[in-house]
């Protein structure tokens, strides 16, 4: 069969598992994307010696010769149907609807190919015996091969007893959903040699090297004599919408830096980037505000800065030029602070990487900087785009508009309201740890369910029950209801058992109902700190210490939170409540000075809610010697914070504490209005109905 372009492609080995797999058509303009991607899955299924066979036995040079050996072979050992059967193609022909069986296919890449199609995608396909129908005959085998190969055919259907097929019943799956198999196969490649195959990997590596000689990053030089050269190497990445659709690839080259000595090739390696709580409280601060927020991305941000030190590299792989090295003299941070001063910016004390910029007449900029990725936002749009027009003109930026991704975290922006969400990262996780089809529950935990170190259960699998506990971990950037869960199952990373791998998994079932959850802050409400703090009691069944947790809201959904768990044993809840208040009021007076560089200064003092009015008369009141002489002197800075009026502890009843959420597993009812109450709300029960 020649010339036949197929709109789904079935290529399997009959008699050795029955596993198949479909693709797009191949075309000229993607054959390279396709070829790399198509070898990839053929290699994971098992079946690429099949498909090189196949190739090769279609070769017109050598059929006669390839024809003569077969039927020697098949007369000697019998087993010629097996040879034949096993280099056999499936085709889809949309047109009649029918499944043909062929050896012999060729692919016409110069023709542009209609894959649009054109029934129904979310039917089943099913091969009965009536639409598999005989091969053409080929002309690249003789009648006495063709013969053979229809009887096989016929004997397979008509008696199904031949030894060489698998019988086992094939599962049918949509043609949607082998498409969307297909898609999300993203091949990066693993080496110099991969990527130059590929133009958009060219391309993106000419791209790098560009940008590292436009910034003036290296010079050529003679290779020195008794100076180390330090190696190099390409890093590929397919960097990837929250869609999950394709942006752009990006190739980096990266020094292979565990060559150098420190102290002797370098003396520091301490970059500062932004804390996860500043990037909140400024999109809270923001949303109350109702600014925009808006992101710039440095390309090539570490090519940007000098360095002090003279460091010697090897050329790159593909780009190299006789007898000579590279001497690369760059640093970032550094070269970005003195931009932002000379600018007239005001460097933050509290945070590194936050920048204001004040103006009587203009109003206020704030920028935040995480290593290549600038977060902006202020009062002034005239202001806004001054900064931006300026950064672009100093360094090689791309203006990304108004914040949407950052740090993994979706960011939607409304009229109304901000949306914080990981839905994209959430799904990756479920998928990566086999849950995508697992049944939801309604709560993390189990109310009445207690874990300890030994527990009576075998060894769980350590290096799976990290992963799954590190990626909650970072779930709770946004999802405040899995943090005092995720804390707690982080205290059994060494040695976990089978139940705790099953409480990780049943979390990840929780998430899996949860996706598109994240935490809402409503425009236009005033800007006035407040905060929770609680504490239970002897809740480690290790070693009876007590579990901390506070959180603070600007008006809306908490931007700050943490579940610690307490470094001392309390003796009494008040005890317990106590260190709990400590430790909210060391936070609040961190926010606190972060607002004021916003140019928000909280003029009173911040009030934290506590539900224990035991703790709030020893912090107000230090008559109460013999219940407080045994807690630690740290933790005795409240009553400072609170002759100072910097923070004022107020009673609230014990259903209204929402900070509950983050110190114990509640019953379903309790946890899903604590939930509601931090702010963490559906995508689809917004106002608006946001799209995430």
């Amino acid at each position: 069969m020649r010339s036949l372009a197929p709109q789904s492609l079935t290529l399997y080995r009959i008699g050795s598992g029955g596993g198949e797999l479909r693709a797009p058509t191949f075309n000229g303009a993607n054959y390279e994307f396709w070829s790399i991607r198509m070898k990839t899955i053929f290699k994971s299924h098992g079946i690429w010696e099949l498909v090189e066979k196949g190739i090769g036995s279609s070769d017109s040079k050598g059929a006669d010769e390839s024809n003569t050996k077969q039927k020697e072979k098949e007369e000697s050992s019998g087993s010629g149907k097996m040879a034949i059967a096993e280099i056999l193609m499936k085709i889809f022909d949309p047109s009649t609807r029918k499944i043909i069986l062929s050896r012999d296919v060729h692919f016409d890449e110069d023709e542009n190919q209609n894959c649009e199609p054109s029934l129904d995608l979310d039917t089943p396909l099913q091969m009965d015996a009536g639409t598999t129908v005989q091969d053409e005959p080929s002309q690249d085998l003789d009648a006495s091969t063709q013969m053979g190969e229809n009887t096989i055919l016929q004997e397979e259907r008509i008696s199904g007893s031949s030894q060489a097929i698998d019988h086992t019943p094939k599962k049918w799956r949509s043609v949607n959903e082998i498409m969307a198999q297909c898609n999300i196969c993203i091949v990066e490649p693993e080496s110099f040699e991969d990527a130059n195959l590929d133009e958009s990997w060219r391309n993106a590596m000419k791209a790098e090297l560009e940008m590292i000689e436009k910034n003036n990053t290296w010079t050529l030089v003679d290779r020195p004599f008794g100076k180390p050269i330090i190696g190099v190497k390409w890093v590929y990445k397919t960097k990837l919408n929250l869609d999950g659709s394709v942006q752009k690839n990006k190739a980096r080259l990266v020094a292979k830096g565990y060559s150098q000595k420190p102290g002797i090739d370098y003396n520091e390696t301490f970059a500062p980037v932004a804390r996860l709580d500043t990037i909140r409280t400024l999109i809270a601060l923001a949303a109350q505000k109702e600014w925009n927020l808006y992101q710039l991305d440095v390309k090539s941000a570490f090519l940007n800065g000098v360095l002090k030190e003279e460091v010697y590299v090897e050329q790159p792989q593909g780009f190299v030029k006789d007898n000579e090295e590279i001497r690369a003299p760059r640093a970032w941070y550094d070269e970005i602070d003195s931009y932002f001063n000379r600018a007239g910016f005001k460097k933050s004390p509290s945070e590194a990487t936050l920048y204001v910029k004040t103006s009587d007449t203009s109003g206020i900029l704030i920028v935040s900087l995480y290593v290549d990725d600038i977060v902006y936002t202020g009062s002034c749009v005239k202001l806004l785009e001054e900064f931006k027009n300026d950064m672009m003109k100093h360094y090689e930026m791309t203006d990304l508009g108004l914040l949407y991704h950052f740090l993994g975290m979706g960011v939607v922006q409304t009229n109304k309201h901000t949306f914080l969400h990981q839905k994209k990262y959430a799904m990756k996780v479920i998928e990566k740890f086999g849950l995508k089809d697992c049944k939801s529950v309604v709560t993390p935990l189990v109310a009445s369910e207690r874990l300890c170190k030994e527990d009576g259960s075998e060894a769980a699998n350590e290096n799976e029950y990290r992963q799954i506990v590190g990626s909650l971990l970072y779930l709770t950037a946004t999802r405040p209801d899995i943090m005092f869960a995720s804390s707690l199952l982080a205290r059994f990373m060494h040695n976990p058992t089978r139940k705790h791998m099953g409480t990780a998994k049943k979390v990840l079932r929780y998430i899996q109902g949860t996706l598109d959850f994240g935490i809402e802050f409503i425009k236009g409400k005033s800007a006035t700190l407040i905060g929770y703090c609680d504490s239970d009691w002897a809740g480690s069944e290790d070693d009876r210490r007590s579990t901390s947790g506070y959180a603070f809201t600007l008006g809306s959904g908490m931007f700050s939170w943490a579940s610690i768990k307490q470094n001392t044993v309390a003796l009494s809840t008040a005890e317990a409540e106590y260190v709990s208040a400590a430790e909210a009021t060391s936070q609040a007076k961190w926010l606190r000075f972060v607002l004021e560089d916003f140019g928000e200064e909280q003029v009173e003092g911040t009030p934290i809610l506590c539900d224990n009015t035991s703790a709030i008369a020893m912090a107000k009141n230090p008559v109460f010697h013999q219940k407080t002489r045994h807690i630690s002197r740290k933790f005795h800075f409240i009553r400072e914070a609170i002759q100072a009026k910097e923070i004022e502890l107020i009673y609230c009843k014990t259903e209204d504490q929402i900070a509950d959420i983050l110190t114990k597993a509640l019953s379903k009812d309790r946890f899903v209005y604590l939930r509601d109450l931090l702010g963490v709300k559906s995508a689809k029960g917004l106002e608006g109905s946001v799209d995430v």
